[in-house]
């Protein structure tokens, strides 16, 4: 595939908008050296064992479901920043990943917090049907 080249002073625009000074367009992506690979890598299993390890702490339903989503989220941040190379993109794909992550969390709070509601009427629902089945 071609890409358009512009040249402004000496820097060299080309057609999908990255800014290089005087580098061909190679088509690759951004390189990391391997100890930071390894280094997320580790932090990942790190915080894959925490996750398996907090759930034999019973913390409550709520307290579960919380150090879980922030560790995967914490997780998720790992991968997108360094593996998805999006500490070396523009700051806008950063603005479009955080405004993202922050309607998740908005949108997964007001379901919680829905279900929360009720959960009384739940809770007797079942009471019952369970007295209907005992009768």
């Amino acid at each position: 595939m071609a890409h358009e080249h512009h040249e402004a002073g000496d820097k060299q625009f080309f057609g999908h908008g990255e800014v290089h000074d005087g580098q061909a367009d190679h088509g690759l992506a951004h390189t990391m050296p391997l100890p930071l690979l390894f280094g997320i890598l580790g932090a990942l299993l790190v915080l894959t064992v925490i996750t398996v390890s907090v759930t034999s702490i019973d913390l409550g339903q709520q307290g579960n479901l919380i150090i879980a989503m922030v560790i995967a989220t914490i997780k998720a941040g790992l991968v997108v920043t360094f593996f998805m190379h999006l500490r070396w993109d523009r700051i806008f794909h950063l603005i479009l990943f955080l405004t993202s992550v922050l309607f998740v969390i908005l949108f997964l709070s007001m379901t919680i917090t829905d279900r929360g509601e009720y959960d009384r009427d739940i809770e007797s629902f079942r009471n019952a049907q369970q007295q209907a089945e005992q009768k």
